[in-house]
């Protein structure tokens, strides 16, 4: 192979190698900024304001928890003659109905059933419908839209709403944390991960002026905000509250992030039941990212939006399995292209991920202690007991060489190449390994895989595997079907 040639094969794959670095970086990049986000809170630009607020709630067979969401929301700290709750009965079949009734009675004038006859449509008709009742009386002055299972702290609403008194800011959203009595296994990492992509990720974006989602069950907007974008939710997508968050800042509003408005939510505390929440979220991201494809790294648009900072965040989740994969795909060719070469790259790529994930589990614990001493060790297995293992074997190859020599197995010729390309192909393989998790999690006799292959693979080789399914999905143009979690009312 002429030289050139070949060195450019090098540089190529070389750059396909640290792509898979990027996700990483980005993860970094906005751990940096949490320090300055003591000094982004806005809180200086506000006032105890407590205008009239209206609480949507899209509800279809919501038996379990409507209830106790209705009573929670009614002894809020907040001015009973400011605040309405209208339940959005999506023609639901079980008793939800007549208890949403019996509240009526309970708390009059504060809760309303709204009925509708025809539903199964999705959560934006959903709210649309409630948005219509809303629009023929002049009463509300902010809507809060939530979920029919989550709980909020008595100050959340009160802490959320004093941000509206700024008339720039068009919408707040709350810190929302997984808050089952008993959270099993799944329902553990969900509480890491979202100490690290809301507690964290949320308050970097307070920093830069921008935010990326406002979370589906806790966003408070002005009336002035739903009207300005149309005074309905789009419904053309599956994950309207990104695109309603988009449209919100594109109209020139901001858009902002409370963490000390706390709200306690029920999370899937299956496998199969997380990926169909989790595949419908990232299809919605898929088709956003289409929809708003003239924004990325436009600051015309928006300052904020359109910021390299905002593009790297976004794409950085959105394209990680191809930055997975294209980086096994680079080491493996480099081993055949330059054997020396493709081992500093491959050391340099998991140190790098060793070094950040070391910072982002210990920063854990300063985002959100309260959350991270119930997860600490979903926390520690967060990349998986292969990636873990890696991360070391790439800081100190003895730690496998020597076992290996002790045990007589010699790490040389052909043990040697399977062995390395089996590391240089881990980045790919952890999505598949996280994957079949699932389908053991349903299997009759070997459930107990389940976690096992989870612990294996890693929990975000799990997210990464999900993105990549909503790839799929969406070439194929499958039906944009809202499934629904199931809800038990086991948050405390």
């Amino acid at each position: 192979m002429p030289d050139l040639i070949h060195h450019t094969l090098v540089v190529i794959c070389t750059f396909f190698v640290f792509l898979g670095v990027v996700p990483v970086l980005a993860g970094l990049y906005q751990y940096l900024l949490l320090p300055f986000s003591a000094f982004a809170t806005h809180l200086e630009d506000t006032k105890d304001y407590l205008p009239r607020v209206s609480i949507l709630i899209p509800a279809w067979n919501e038996d379990a928890v409507i209830g106790t969401t209705i009573d929670r929301l009614i002894r809020l700290d907040y001015p009973p003659e400011s605040l309405r709750v209208y339940v959005i009965d999506d023609a639901s079949s079980d008793s939800t109905p007549e208890i949403v009734i019996e509240k009526s009675k309970e708390y009059p004038g504060q809760v309303y059933h709204i009925r509708r006859v025809s539903g199964g449509e999705g959560k934006a008709h959903t709210l649309n419908y409630g948005l219509d009742v809303l629009w023929k009386s002049s009463w509300s002055e902010a809507v809060l839209i939530m979920d029919a299972d989550v709980l909020y702290r008595d100050d959340a609403l009160r802490k959320m709403a004093r941000h509206l008194s700024d008339p720039t800011v068009g919408a707040v959203t709350a810190y929302i944390k997984e808050g089952s009595r008993s959270p099993n296994y799944v329902q553990r990492y969900v509480t890491f991960e979202y100490i690290t992509a809301t507690g964290a990720a949320r308050r970097a974006q307070n920093v830069l002026g921008f935010l990326i989602c406002l979370s589906g069950g806790a966003q408070l907007h002005t009336r002035a905000n739903l009207q300005e974008i149309g005074g309905k939710i789009f419904s053309d997508t599956l994950a309207e509250d990104t695109f309603t968050t988009f449209l919100s800042q594109l109209a020139g509003r901001r858009v902002l992030f409370e963490p000390n408005a706390i709200v306690m939510a029920e999370e899937p505390d299956s496998l199969l039941g997380l990926w169909k929440q989790r595949l419908r979220w990232s299809r919605g991201n898929v088709q956003i990212s289409g929809v708003f494809a003239k924004l990325w790294l436009n600051r015309d648009e928006h300052q904020g939006l359109g910021s390299f900072s905002m593009f790297l965040m976004w794409f950085s989740i959105f394209l990680m399995p191809v930055f997975q994969i294209t980086a096994s795909a680079g080491l493996i060719a480099l081993y055949f292209l330059n054997e020396p070469w493709s081992w500093a790259a491959f050391e340099g790529l998991w140190i790098i991920a060793g070094v950040v994930y070391l910072v982002v589990t210990m920063c854990s614990f300063v985002v959100d202690k309260e959350s991270a001493d119930k997860c600490y060790m979903e926390g520690i297995l967060f990349p998986g007991l292969v990636s873990l293992g890696v991360i070391s074997y790439s800081l100190w190859p003895p730690l496998v060489e020597v076992p290996a020599n002790y045990l007589g197995v010699e790490l040389s010729g052909l043990p040697q190449t399977i062995f390395t390309l089996f590391l240089y192909s881990w980045l790919s393989l952890s999505m598949l390994v996280s994957f079949m998790a699932i389908k053991f999690e349903q299997s009759r006799y070997f459930s107990w895989l389940g976690p096992v292959f989870l612990h294996i693979g890693g929990y975000g080789a799990f997210l990464c595997a999900v993105t990549f399914g909503a790839y799929v999905k969406e070439a194929q143009g499958a039906e944009m079907k809202w499934d629904k979690t199931v809800k038990t009312g086991k948050v405390n």
